[in-house]
């Protein structure tokens, strides 16, 4: 691996900035791209990172960006209308393109480029954050190598959530109908969405949650073949996301990381085995740092299944990945 130069593109937003962190920890050169070339000046001043600026639109911008680098890191959404433009420069390129898109939408178009992934020799991975690739990481590795399941059951609990403006614009740009699968076949998630009771591990304990899937509802169904499949949250975050005044995410340390928990609880139902996986944190944003550049670390090394568009758990050995991560961003246990 001797190309350690990671184009970063949204390097300057809240989860960018972390992926940085996380590069130059793990020894890389990242590259900061974006569209704000004020926002990239700013951050070259305080950081000495190189910058270019580049908006989707501009393809020989996008071009020059990438050039001489090993992969791309696309942390700027909505993916919905940037994934498509930085995914082309990628392949263009001939580097290795991974996101962190929520939007199922975004996740299937990129899906869709299987095929021109291959044709490049390199891997796309979307998903690869907090929301969509922990929750496969999870249920695949619970799994145990195993491809289908009869029930996967994702619940996620968060003591709060103080979302970032790009969080706020996906919502707002997001309009497409969630999906889950029951009795094997994608079913649109009815409005309203019903409401469980959950139990999670402490600090939680039983809540209300709402069915929500989000990226994961597509990324699991690449590989694994499930009956059902739904994701779930409280409420309590909810409420803040929709609340106009929640402020942005604080710093609650001197690494960036808020004060925020979480808990993602993957239970699996496979030949009347009830097998499960538990991840807990801090702070949502923050961890898909970790995550990204694991992944990017394993792709650059060989350690990933092959090229073309692939789901998290179908690129890696789910439970080596999840051994691999500090305890400390992201503890793993796992019950059979």
């Amino acid at each position: 691996m001797s190309n350690r130069r990671v184009a970063v593109y949204g390097a300057y937003g809240h989860t960018g900035r972390f992926v940085l962190d996380e590069l130059r920890r793990r020894g890389f050169v990242p590259v900061a791209c974006g569209r704000d070339a004020s926002r990239l000046q700013q951050l070259a001043a305080t950081t000495g990172v190189e910058v270019h600026a580049a908006s989707v639109d501009d393809p020989a911008a996008l071009d020059a960006a990438f050039a001489g680098t090993a992969a791309v890191l696309h942390c700027a959404g909505p993916f919905l209308d940037t994934a498509g433009p930085v995914l082309d420069a990628a392949l263009r390129a001939r580097i290795h393109y991974l996101d962190v898109a929520a939007e199922q939408r975004a996740v299937l178009d990129t899906f869709a480029r299987d095929a021109a992934a291959k044709a490049a020799g390199v891997t796309v991975l979307p998903a690869m954050a907090f929301y969509g690739g922990l929750a496969d990481l999870l249920a695949s590795a619970a799994l145990g190598g195993a491809t289908d399941a009869d029930a996967v059951d994702v619940a996620v609990a968060l003591d709060g959530w103080h979302p970032t403006r790009g969080t706020r614009i996906t919502g707002e740009r997001n309009h497409y109908p969630r999906t889950c699968i029951e009795h094997g076949r994608s079913r649109t998630v009815p409005d309203p969405a019903p409401l469980r009771e959950t139990d999670f591990p402490a600090p939680f304990g039983r809540l209300e949650t709402v069915l929500l899937p989000l990226s994961e509802a597509v990324v699991l169904p690449r590989h694994i073949t499930c009956g059902d499949l739904h994701s779930w949250m409280n409420l309590a975050p909810l409420r803040d996301l929709r609340d106009p005044s929640t402020p942005a995410p604080v710093a609650a340390d001197g690494s960036g990381r808020s004060a925020q928990r979480f808990v993602v609880d993957v239970r699996v139902h496979r030949d009347q085995r009830r097998l499960r996986a538990v991840a807990s944190g801090r702070d949502i944003y923050a961890v898909t740092a970790p995550l990204l550049v694991e992944a990017l670390q394993r792709i650059l090394d060989g350690r990933v299944s092959g090229t073309g568009a692939l789901a998290p758990g179908q690129a890696f050995d789910a439970r080596d990945f999840l051994a691999a991560l500090d305890p400390r961003q992201i503890a793993v246990t796992f019950d059979r």
